[in-house]
């Protein structure tokens, strides 16, 4: 939806798409770092925007002062899903890409027939993008299965709070190169590995109903 908005003629289209593809080129470090001050419950501008907000002397006094992000086992995967909507300026590039390569003449001819924007955007763009949105939700699946960096800059692979955010490929990494079970952490990576085959596979399959290539017939492939 954020390449759609950014793919309308509007002034300074190209300051707005630069701001938002900034975050995606911080090195991962980095934004983890950021969001861990920004997250902390004590001090965190997160937190302190919810008491302005709706703490108890707030604009709306609900007594509620913010949860504390990476320490409640609650919220710990909610922060980390947070945390990793940072690199959004990736996909957003690809789908822009894709959005400026659907034909205008389909958009003049739905048009002329007094199709309106919602259906141009169900009945032309989802149908003419839905490769780029089969290629971004498989590399998501697989970049999902390995989540490492933020986690231990977090906590260092402890997994705190209550192994909540022990991540599989952390779990790994502390099997291979803290305690040594090389065999261990080897068999972890070909699961890995087949869990993601597999996945993949059952994706491209069921795609063949859904996605539509223009040299494919029933957006089959």
């Amino acid at each position: 939806m954020l390449a759609v908005l950014l793919n309308q003629k509007v002034p300074a289209l190209g300051v707005f798409r630069t701001l938002f593809y900034l975050p995606a080129i911080l090195p991962a470090v980095a934004a983890t770092l950021l969001f861990v001050w920004l997250l902390n419950p004590d001090f965190g501008i997160v937190n302190y925007v919810i008491r302005s907000l709706f703490g108890t002397s707030g604009l709306i006094p609900l007594g509620w002062n913010g949860p504390d992000w990476l320490g409640d086992p609650k919220w710990v995967i909610p922060s980390f899903t947070l945390i990793s909507l940072w690199g959004f300026g990736g996909p957003m590039l690809i789908y822009l890409s894709a959005l400026q390569g659907v034909p205008t003449q389909l958009y003049e001819a739905a048009i002329i027939d007094g199709a309106g924007r919602i259906k141009r955007f169900w009945h032309i763009t989802i149908p003419m993008i839905s490769p780029v949105i089969l290629f971004t939700f498989i590399t998501g699946i697989i970049g999902s299965f390995q989540v490492f960096t933020q986690a231990w800059v977090v906590n260092g692979g402890t997994g705190a709070p209550d192994y909540w955010s022990m991540f599989y490929v952390l779990y790994l990494f502390l099997n291979a190169f803290r305690r040594y079970r090389m065999g261990t952490a080897a068999a972890q990576a070909w699961l890995l590995f087949l869990v993601i085959l597999a996945l993949t596979i059952l994706f491209l399959w069921a795609s063949r109903r859904f996605v539509y290539y223009e040299t494919s017939e029933g957006g089959r492939f």
